[in-house]
């Protein structure tokens, strides 16, 4: 199969992030099994999602390849056509997931296949997650299981969109959930209850002010967009009826946090901040990601396979699980995360996905 082709086989799959993506993985273990990968399994704990770790050539060393199989959803948004239905336009190929992270995985298949015909004196690896896209829920059920699996790579390539242009840091992520407890009674004597909601409004409060503490006086680093650590609300809930006062309410928000930072310092200090009656739990995580080694054998690696300054990105990979491992990783893959990520009518131009298909041929060198 050509490259296209592997691409609108996997946009053909509705793998949307929380969903099962059992027919992928299907597809893609065969396929890597046909092209002589040794290929394990791993399955998620509800059992109806999977990852696997793959293999092919050599015995030490080499290069794992990372994409996660899920797409964000497609639901209220107005594409021109089928997202699921792979389309040319132009010099561009139009459907959910090319950009983020499918077209990067294509590549990889392709590349696999090709080395069929010729084993590779390093080993060339394939880490393929679920549930990426809600807060890298997959990756922690597998990635204990990758050094004992596969050996311990030299590198490791992340293949999240960066238009081809090395990546070496992002923030780390924490989600939370603050349960914010009042009294409830009837409407019409409210100010002898305590109104839930009202106690979810002055925690919001708290978040920004210290969201402005970080902002005025907390470390910051240039290199990212928003260069300090930031706390967001995105959801709250809460009341039964207009005539009751609510007695619960809900607020879900999280902490993009510098590799500086300690989120646990930042709950300490929202909760000097905020009212009494609420309780915090934290609902997910995933690490940041600083691929500055200080390592003049590794700044040598990186600026061979591309002699622009390496960037960060304000959006969240698997790459930190990796790092954490010990093991020299970058982000690198094809496509804009500002101009298709999660966007409507999501497309990659074919240029991306063969300076990617270059790209992988460079690193196996």
């Amino acid at each position: 199969m050509v490259l296209v082709d592997i691409l609108s086989t996997l946009v053909g799959f509705r793998t949307i992030a929380g969903k099962p993506n059992l027919d992928l993985i299907d597809w893609v273990e065969a396929f890597l099994q046909d092209a002589d990968f040794t290929v394990t399994r791993f399955l998620s704990p509800c059992g109806s999602k999977a990852g696997l770790l793959a293999k092919f050539g050599g015995k030490d060393g080499g290069v794992l390849f990372s994409a996660h199989s899920d797409v964000v959803p497609v639901s209220g948004q107005c594409w021109n056509s089928d997202p699921f239905t792979l389309q040319h336009d132009g010099d561009r190929l139009i459907g959910r997931g090319t950009t983020d992270m499918k077209g990067f995985l294509a590549c990889v298949l392709a590349e696999a296949q090709a080395l069929k015909a010729h084993t590779p004196e390093k080993p060339f690896m394939v880490s393929l997650s679920w549930d990426e896209e809600i807060g890298c829920r997959g990756i922690p059920h597998m990635i204990d299981h990758v050094i004992p699996t596969l050996g311990r790579p030299n590198l490791v390539v992340v293949g999240e969109p960066t238009e081809m242009q090395i990546c070496l840091g992002h923030k780390g992520k924490t989600a939370y959930r603050a349960v914010c407890h009042g009294t409830t009674g009837h409407s019409a004597l409210a100010p002898k209850f305590l109104n839930a909601l009202h106690v979810a409004a002055d925690f919001i409060v708290a978040l920004q002010k210290l969201q402005q503490s970080y902002a005025s006086t907390g470390v910051q680093d240039l290199e990212y967009a928003m260069p300090y650590s930031t706390l967001h609300a995105g959801k709250m809930q809460g009341g039964v009826a207009l005539n009751m006062v609510p007695e619960r309410a809900e607020i879900e928000f999280e902490i993009r946090h510098l590799s500086a930072d300690n989120p646990n310092d930042m709950i300490d200090a929202l909760r000097n901040f905020a009212p009494q009656n609420i309780e915090i739990e934290q609902v997910n995580s995933y690490p940041g990601f600083d691929g500055n080694y200080n390592d003049p054998i590794w700044e040598k690696l990186v600026r061979s396979l591309d002699p622009r300054k390496p960037i960060k990105v304000s959006f969240g990979t698997e790459a930190g699980f990796f790092s954490n491992l010990g093991l020299r990783t970058l982000v690198c893959g094809p496509g804009s995360m500002q101009a298709d990520g999660h966007q409507p009518n999501e497309g990659i131009a074919t240029a991306q996905l063969e300076a990617c298909h270059r790209f992988i041929q460079k690193v196996m060198l």
